[in-house]
């Protein structure tokens, strides 16, 4: 029997971490994480699951769009998606009537659609997604991607030489890192946290192994100085410590900013402007080059051409691919495989809801196929909204991801927590359906 998709569900969940002020930073003073939870359910019992992350209110937008594009999802085969994954993404991103919104809330409601396609597919197959992506033939992963703007990057051909290259040797890379996980990093100086509730983080993650740390920076030089140098003695000298100003400055405040922080010794300073400037990313970049500070950015980078531009021209030097900002699996690959041709390590954006559950896939798929293991790889980590969300929610040891082993993304949330953090009809919200709305202003 063919495995057809029947329906479109679609949740909007939303928590309110505006009360905690987890998730603070410079612009997003007190996000309520939420979530558009998509599930597709076929004919054959097997489930597509997929979220979009937002910081709020913009759920409502992310929701009508995948329902809009959902009306598509009917009717349509598994065989058929799995023939050629990349026409069912161009199906989506070229939409006649949709094309003119361009990239934003279009693409993310896209990318949901045909992430869950691609969980369906995992789930047929019985394989963790990192797991299909790493069986996949190389020519397979090249079909899967959009080339029309990135040829001048990336040829097919020059992706095929780099999956190629690394066919031979992937079980041997495949079975260390099955074992010892992709290195993990934590985000755990949120601006709006006390300086207590950061080191009471700071040491629940070194009892976990890790030796990497991030922290939000940009509200003001005098506070950033404080905190940076408790964060650093707390975390001592070895370890890595990584700054993230969310876009806050414009190119000459950033350059200006970081010079006055260099005495911390951070690895990067992460978004210090507007996601889109390329031309600021280069001028910031070779600025800081000589303080020996990296620049990262990506999970605001609206789409794979941009990122082709950040690549290309030096602008990054660390690649945060996003699981839910871009159209899903196949921009995501076409990312991985542009960094590896110009040597940039792609260290994934986690944190949200689920975002940590599915960049550790990609991880594990671009350290087997495409670049290979280094320590120069890290990947975000978030130690809240797991346990209690996912019913297999993500593990570490050791400064690690554990390689995930069940089917698919391991989306599959706990039935009470959808119940009780539905917008606006769930416990949590009732009485102040407001807080989790455009009305509420920081």
């Amino acid at each position: 029997m063919q495995t057809v998709v029947e329906n479109v569900n679609v949740v909007d969940l939303r928590v309110p971490t505006s009360d905690t002020l987890l998730g603070s930073d410079p612009f997003h003073k007190k996000p309520n994480y939420s979530a558009v939870l998509t599930t597709l359910e076929t004919n054959t019992g097997h489930t597509g699951v997929s979220v979009a992350f937002t910081a709020g209110a913009g759920n409502d937008w992310i929701a009508y769009g995948v329902r809009d594009l959902g009306q598509l999802m009917p009717g349509m085969s598994l065989d058929t998606f799995i023939d050629d994954p990349g026409e069912f993404h161009r199906l989506l991103i070229d939409h006649h009537q949709l094309r003119w919104l361009a990239d934003g809330v279009n693409r993310m409601a896209a990318g949901s659609l045909v992430n869950a396609m691609w969980d369906v597919w995992a789930k047929h197959a019985e394989k963790p997604m990192w797991k299909l992506l790493v069986d996949l033939p190389p020519e397979k992963i090249v079909q899967c991607i959009d080339w029309r703007y990135l040829r001048d990057a990336l040829t097919p051909d020059e992706a095929l030489q780099i999956l190629n290259g690394n066919r031979d040797s992937t079980r041997q890379r495949e079975r260390p890192l099955l074992q010892s996980g992709p290195k993990a990093y934590s985000t755990a100086g949120w601006l709006g946290l006390t300086d207590a509730q950061i080191i009471e983080t700071v040491n629940q993650v070194k009892a976990l192994g890790f030796d990497c740390f991030k922290m939000k920076v940009g509200q003001e030089l005098g506070f950033d100085r404080r905190r940076l140098a408790f964060i650093r003695e707390a975390i001592g000298e070895e370890a890595r410590l990584m700054l993230d100003a969310n876009q806050i400055w414009g190119v000459d405040e950033a350059i200006a900013y970081m010079e006055e922080l260099t005495a911390f010794d951070p690895t990067w300073i992460e978004e210090p402007t507007a996601r889109d400037d390329v031309l600021g990313y280069v001028k910031i970049s070779r600025a800081l080059e000589k303080h020996g500070i990296g620049v990262a950015a990506g999970e605001q980078v609206p789409s794979p051409v941009v990122f082709k531009q950040l690549l290309t021209s030096g602008g990054i030097q660390y690649c945060q691919i996003d699981a839910t900002r871009l159209a899903g699996v196949n921009d995501v690959l076409a990312i991985i495989l542009i960094a590896a041709k110009f040597g940039v390590p792609v260290c994934p954006h986690g944190g949200g809801i689920g975002l940590c559950n599915m960049i550790q896939h990609y991880a594990m798929w671009d350290q087997i196929c495409v670049s290979a293991r280094s320590d120069t790889q890290v990947v975000e980590y978030l130690n809240f909204l797991q346990e209690e969300v996912f019913l297999e929610p993500i593990q570490v040891q050791q400064g690690a991801y554990v390689a995930p082993t069940v089917p698919g993304w391991g989306l599959e949330m706990q039935a009470d927590f959808v119940a009780a953090h539905t917008y606006p009809t769930g416990s949590v919200w009732q009485g102040r359906e407001a807080s989790g709305g455009v009305t509420f202003l920081a």
